[in-house]
């Protein structure tokens, strides 16, 4: 496989981390995009550790920050991996709008927007790659995750058409869907609700939502799989247009969308009970 020039975002912790420091000991040219200064000295040190700080350049880039994003698109790049993205959790039908919002600012539209001037390059000269982390979340639903559900559900729209009208350009599009990954994103997406909710003001029953919360932390996987296999796929210039871990995650998405046609209006989804 050829020495490929690949921008990730998002890429100061978890997945987004690990897969960098990963395609750099894979002799790839790795520019990682760090959210914020301090995380760029820590992955400075983690890939002097690893050996691979010749592979990999790292920049400051939060995609919301016009400086930040008119500089990365001063890099010529074979690759670009969509990483960076937030959650909010609470329920939706009393979520400040605000924070829905703030969700689909990161992970839909300021994920496209960054990616549109990579695109315009790639287009003239035939050739290019463009990976979305997407989620299982963008497959299906959980509650008290509807703010990031919908992110990831319309993200997959928009990804699934630059597909249908980048492919007979010349350029590969996929999406990576994750489980639920043990790298500490979850249980902080899980945790803010208890910045604006108060149970004395809404009607949520405080309980459900910790039990959702206790569920998810207790339902984690160790993110190494994760991250091997984004090792083993960005690279790539044909493989599926879906890569969705754990595997079993592959019949549980394609069970919740079916089971949206059978469902009646009044009935409560099976997987929810």
């Amino acid at each position: 496989m050829s020495k490929k020039t690949i921008l990730i975002t998002g890429a100061g912790s978890g997945l987004g981390k690990g897969t960098a420091l990963g395609l750099a000991a894979k002799n790839h040219k790795v520019i990682a995009g760090v959210h914020k200064w301090e995380q760029k000295s820590r992955l400075l040190e983690d890939a002097k550790k690893a050996g691979v700080e010749d592979n990999l350049e790292i920049i400051k880039l939060d995609i919301l920050d016009l400086m930040d994003c008119q500089k990365a698109w001063q890099y010529d790049i074979d690759i670009l991996v969509n990483n960076a993205g937030i959650g909010h959790s609470g329920p939706v039908s009393e979520m400040p709008v605000g924070l829905v919002r703030e969700v689909m600012e990161t992970n839909v539209f300021s994920a496209l927007e960054f990616s549109q001037p990579f695109i315009r390059k790639m287009v003239d000269r035939g050739t290019g790659k463009l990976v979305f982390v997407s989620s299982v979340a963008g497959l299906t639903t959980s509650p008290y995750l509807g703010a990031y559900n919908a992110s990831k559900h319309a993200l997959e729209a928009i990804v699934q058409s630059l597909r249908d009208e980048l492919t007979p350009m010349g350029l590969t599009v996929a999406t990576i869907n994750p489980g639920p990954y043990d790298t500490g994103f979850n249980d902080r997406m899980y945790d803010n609700y208890a910045q604006w909710f108060d149970e004395n003001l809404h009607f949520t029953p405080l309980k459900k939502i910790e039990e959702a919360a206790k569920f998810m932390a207790e339902h984690q996987f160790d993110p190494k799989e994760m991250i091997d296999r984004m090792i083993e796929v960005i690279p790539q210039d044909s493989h599926d247009f879906r890569t969705i871990l754990p595997n079993d995650f592959v019949e549980k998405c394609k069970s919740y969308q079916e089971t949206q046609y059978d469902l009646k209006s009044d009935a409560i989804d099976p997987s929810k009970k």
